[in-house]
């Protein structure tokens, strides 16, 4: 068994929780209310050690704090946006005025001091992207578990992010339809959009369902396995300036014709050519056949217009 806490190590551990807290009885227990008195006001009362050292301070202060009008209070939020309170009613019932003419009602006087409340029309996403008003709310303490805001955050990456369109020069004339701007629109297409297929990587697509699309839009877009989508990703520097599926063996001077078979995961020969066209004429064959042989293996896990799309595509020579 322990040694029992001495009074003079309880006022150590209360010092350094509440400096403002003064023991006044001798310490017993946890369990066994203490005398203790707030030095800035003046009260006494009689308070559990446990509570204590949780953090709880002086019922009088705390009492004339849950009344106190902080009307006029400023603060900033998160991302760095001056708030001030325009109308306290209570702890847990405030309103907020932005510096943009912004209100946001109904707010607790603590999310205000942790700098937690966002102007819903803040566009604080390369400034595009913004919250919106709905039922889709953003923890920021959470947002990495949010599949539906990083999901939004990552399309609006490859679109107004300048690095990121440098590193990957095929989302160089990318953008996002307007609607989508607004974070609550883009949630709510996701909701009724979004589905999964033996836990495989899911990705947002912009240009199965419509070739060469450079728009993210609810029209244009849906939800694809990796394996789909790895079908249709380019790549220009990979392949250089032969078409699409061929390159030159130095070694016999012929033009090799290859493809990825996506559902054996490997690179299938189809073999050299002496003219780089009828090469690329091999390759589109085996690719679109292979397409819809993946779109099969998909069929009844995909939606019918993922399906339909792959079907009908056609694979071009500058692809």
């Amino acid at each position: 068994m322990g040694k029992r806490k001495t009074t003079e190590q309880f006022k150590e551990e209360m010092f350094v929780i509440n400096p403002n807290i003064e023991v006044i009885e001798e310490y017993i227990n946890s369990t066994t209310k203490i005398l203790v008195k707030d030095k800035s006001c003046n009260h006494e009362w009689k308070s559990i050690p446990l509570n204590l050292l949780c953090g709880h301070g002086c019922p009088e202060c705390a009492l004339l704090n849950k009344f106190k009008d902080r009307t006029g209070e400023t603060n900033y939020n998160k991302v760095n946006e001056k708030m001030e309170i325009i109308n306290y009613i209570n702890q847990n019932d405030i309103n907020v005025k932005f510096e943009d003419g912004i209100i946001v009602k109904h707010k607790t006087y603590n999310s205000f001091k942790l700098g937690t409340i966002i102007n819903p029309y803040h566009k604080f996403v390369f400034n595009i992207g913004y919250l919106g008003e709905g039922k889709y709310h953003v923890d920021y303490s959470k947002l990495k578990y949010n599949k539906q805001f990083m999901t939004w955050k990552s399309m609006l990456t490859r679109c107004y992010n300048e690095n990121q369109k440098l590193k990957t020069p095929t989302y160089k004339y990318c953008v996002a339809d307007k609607s989508w701007h607004n974070f609550q629109n883009f949630a709510t297409w996701y909701e009724k959009n979004y589905y999964e297929i033996n836990n495989e990587i899911m990705a947002l697509d912009k240009d199965i369902l419509c070739k060469g699309n450079k728009i993210y839009s609810p029209e244009t877009c849906v939800f694809v396995p990796q394996k789909i989508n790895s079908l249709f990703t380019k790549c220009d520097k990979a392949r250089g300036k032969y078409p699409i599926g061929v390159y030159f063996d130095d070694d016999n001077g012929k033009f090799i014709s290859t493809c990825r078979n996506t559902l054996l995961n490997n690179k299938v020969y189809l073999g050299s050519y002496s003219d780089q066209n009828e090469a690329f004429q091999r390759y589109k064959v085996y690719k679109e056949k292979h397409i819809k042989e993946v779109a099969d293996y998909y069929k009844d896990k995909i939606p019918k217009k993922l399906y339909d799309s792959m079907y009908r595509y056609e694979v071009d020579i500058d692809d």
